[in-house]
């Protein structure tokens, strides 16, 4: 499998480690009233999507990159590649 990198390129997959789903990004309020609720489902509870899924990929054997992948786990074709970073940023997380 190849994951176009946004800044390097075409590479193969077997220069990044999969991490999992991208909702790992949105991290839970610690200071809510359910923080052991909201953790424990952040930590432990996953949905096993079959079709288009947004995915963490670290590379590992490159530049050391966290991208978020959207990836069909059906068929593995890959829809989009970004930095995660941006996408943190996008949503108000990380400076």
């Amino acid at each position: 499998m190849i994951i176009n990198h946004p800044l390097l390129g075409p590479r193969d997959s077997e220069e990044f480690v999969y991490l999992g789903s991208a909702d790992l990004i949105d991290r839970p309020d610690w200071e809510s009233r359910t923080v052991a609720d909201d953790f424990h489902q952040y930590q432990y509870i996953r949905e096993n999507i079959a079709g288009d899924n947004r995915e963490l990929w670290y590379h590992e054997q490159g530049d050391q990159s966290w991208l978020l992948v959207t990836r069909n786990t059906l068929t593995h074709e890959i829809i989009n590649v970004e930095l995660a970073q941006d996408v943190s940023r996008s949503m108000g997380r990380g400076k």
